[in-house]
This record gives structure tokens, sequence and C-alpha cells, in this order.
């Protein structure tokens, strides 16, 4: 099994569990990231860390990385589920992990 790098140590170590009245105002200004579940997010982060920006284009052509919807935030908003997040200046990245 591969190492993590730093970058991704450092990264996991900077994602944290929070609410979704937290990532409101991140999503009013449209710099919030939906991450699928079938993604691990520090892999997403690291991604956009490092600008492996094929990579991120394929995530973002499959539909396993978008600008998060009006949808998915009215979901969360109602729901309060359990999310992790981390940024990437100038994004912030989110995810919804089970209960």
């Amino acid at each position: 099994m591969e190492q993590p790098s730093p970058l991704y140590l450092q990264l996991l170590g900077e994602t944290a569990r929070i609410e979704w009245r937290e990532l409101e105002k991140f999503f009013a200004r449209g710099v919030l990231l939906h991450v699928t579940r079938e993604l691990d997010l520090v892999s997403v982060a690291e991604a956009m860390a490092s600008d492996a920006s094929q990579q991120v284009a394929a995530w973002l052509a499959g539909g396993l990385l978008e600008r998060m919807s009006a949808d998915t935030a009215a979901d969360y908003a109602s729901r309060s589920p359990s999310l992790w997040a981390v940024v990437v200046s100038p994004w912030v990245l989110v995810q919804e992990r089970p209960a």
C-alpha cells in the first residue's frame, strides 16, 4: 500500500465535521463544492491543491465533483446530515458521510 503524501496528511488534518448552517455563507458566495461519496474527500482536495487539472476535470465531467446545487443545499438544510469539509482556497469541499 502506498504511503499518503505529506500534502494528503496536511489536508486530512485540516478536514473537520461541520454543520450545514456554517457552510451556508460559502454556498451563497458560490465557492462550495460537493464531493460524492464515491470519492475520498481528501484525495479530491489533494488533486485540487496540486493542480491535477485533468483528474479534477474528469470528476467534474462525471458528476462526482460539482458546485453545490440549490437542491442539494435545500436537502442539507432540511436534514442536517453529517458533513465533512476541507478548504482548498478559494473552494470549500464538502461531503456527506454516513451517520
